[in-house]
């Protein structure tokens, strides 16, 4: 081997080698996903999925006979739900069981009626309209408009059961304060 200057020491020539174990550095690694946690991160979600149409839109499909609806995603403690409405089309009184959620509506427009401790609220959302929800929420959701319509449900943690009230009307002030929605 030549060397320019003889006086300095002969380069060794050595494989090379990471010391330890090469998963454990951070930059080698690909990007952890991150997940939303909060309630502002899955309302967040809901947006960011509304806004990417090219990814929900050519999966609508119409049923007049039922509400369809298929799984989008799921993800640790998440899932997300796309739906149709035609004209009618609603959901009947309900709440979520353990769930929260987020409902947004892709395009069209739906009706709300919700139950609460102090009566009926009722609220129309319409296309980028969201509407979040806790635990215990009792509401109903419908199409009462003449075109169809597309939401997009986000649940945390998933939805695993769903409690239908076939017959229910909102407390009147005569009833006991925070007694809730009446079944009857």
């Amino acid at each position: 081997m030549y060397r320019a200057n003889p006086a300095e020491p002969a380069p060794q020539l050595s494989d090379i080698s990471i010391a330890g174990d090469p998963l454990a550095l951070p930059h080698l690694l690909p990007p952890v996903r991150r997940h939303p946690t909060t309630v502002a991160e899955f309302a967040r979600l809901a947006r960011t999925i509304a806004a990417d149409q090219g990814r929900w839109r050519p999966l609508v499909r119409y049923d007049a006979t039922t509400r369809w609806y298929a799984r989008l995603e799921t993800g640790p403690g998440y899932e997300v739900w796309l739906l149709s409405w035609v004209p009618g089309q609603g959901s009947g009184l309900h709440d979520h069981g353990r769930s929260s959620g987020v409902v947004t509506v892709l395009e069209g427009e739906l009706t709300e009626r919700a139950l609460t401790g102090s009566g009926e609220a009722r609220r129309t959302l319409r296309t980028g309209g969201q509407r979040v929800f806790s635990t215990g929420y009792v509401h109903e959701v419908v199409n009462d408009a003449l075109e169809p319509a597309v939401s997009l449900h986000v649940y945390f943690p998933g939805l695993t059961e769903m409690t239908s009230y076939a017959a229910c009307r909102a407390r009147t002030d005569t009833e006991q304060a925070g007694a809730g929605p009446s079944l009857g």
